[in-house]
């Protein structure tokens, strides 16, 4: 099924009775290395699709000298390879109801940020940028590798700020503050800033961040965006929805709408997924899903834009940047290796 699905690409395979085959290979694309040390490897993929596929690479199931072109393969037929890369029968009924019960209600919202935040700030700290900011950079372009992340980083915050249309005095509400970052900015911008996050390890940090540069216009609250009461000049939120699922779309624009004053702005940064495959998507579990943001959904644009509109939102200005995500995962790449 992986050899029939693979348009473009291929994949130069090493099997466990020493066997190699080409997988694909009918049109240019990445081209990239596997060996498969134990037939489970593909008994996982045939059962549980990308997620069992990945999993045997935790496993040890399978190698390869560098997955990010495998990686890239995949993303590049993800609608030829259709069912191939997601589970099926007992296994994918079993995924749903895993991602089912870890809906982000209010229990479980702070659940699910307690397991991918409260790791360990150091844990971070050794692969972001000094900033920790947890969020796709905005490179000057052509992207070049001789701008530093931390200023990307920095460049992205103030177009945030920007975009907010908030001047000195005025108050700004964050829909998850991560590691303070953008409150910083806002902060020495003359901006008041309450911050909202669920993670009892960056409400520590923020605070102590805050203390040290001494931003007393920052309050952080351990505090669920459905609970926030009272407005404001503005809101930002930056790559926060993504961990609320399509469920709680609604009540998160509900709690954007209502937080802001009469002509006040919101600004939020957030990963899309193509609408044409969304379906599939939603109704389906993925390894990020499963192992790295426990009950999360990337947006689909077009029925999250229509959900803001109906309640009164306007769309008044939008920048996709995809290929500055790119660069910024590569370079938290590089960093998490050297780390590790």
């Amino acid at each position: 099924r992986i050899d029939a699905g693979l348009e473009s690409g291929g994949i130069e395979a090493s099997l466990p009775d020493g066997t190699r085959r080409l997988l694909g290979g009918r049109a240019l694309g990445p081209m990239p290395i596997v060996t498969v040390h134990r037939w489970r490897a593909l008994v996982r993929l045939a059962t549980a699709g990308s997620v069992g596929w990945y999993e045997g690479w935790t496993a040890g199931d399978w190698s390869s000298p560098d997955p990010v072109p495998l990686f890239d393969l995949f993303m590049r037929n993800r609608i030829s390879l259709g069912r191939t890369a997601r589970s099926g029968g007992v296994a994918r009924l079993s995924a749903r109801a895993w991602h089912w019960m870890r809906r982000n209600h209010r229990t479980g919202s702070r659940r699910n940020i307690a397991a991918h935040y409260d790791l360990g700030n150091d844990f971070y700290e050794t692969w972001l940028d000094p900033s920790l900011t947890y969020s796709s950079a905005l490179f000057a372009e052509p992207i070049s590798e001789a701008e530093p992340l931390e200023h990307a980083q920095t460049t992205k915050l103030q177009a945030i700020l920007d975009r907010t249309g908030t001047q000195p005095g005025d108050r700004i509400l964050e829909i998850g503050c991560g590691w303070g970052s953008f409150a910083a900015l806002a902060a020495q911008s003359g901006v008041d800033v309450h911050g909202l996050t669920l993670s009892t390890e960056q409400k520590r940090q923020v605070d102590a961040r805050m203390a040290e540069a001494g931003l007393t216009g920052v309050t952080v609250s351990l505090t669920d965006y459905r609970d926030v009461v009272g407005t404001y000049d503005a809101v930002a939120s930056i790559e926060m929805v993504e961990a609320v699922g399509e469920a709680y779309w609604p009540a998160y624009l509900d709690a954007v709408a209502r937080a802001l004053k009469p002509g006040g702005r919101a600004a939020l940064q957030y990963i899309t997924i193509d609408d044409a495959i969304f379906d599939a998507y939603s109704t389906s579990v993925d390894f990020i899903q499963r192992y790295v943001f426990p009950g999360g959904m990337l947006l689909s644009e077009p029925r999250f834009r229509a959900l803001a509109e109906a309640r009164g939102l306007t769309w008044e200005d939008q920048r996709s940047f995809g290929l500055h995500y790119a660069e910024t995962c590569r370079r938290w790449r590089i960093a998490f290796d050297a780390a590790v």
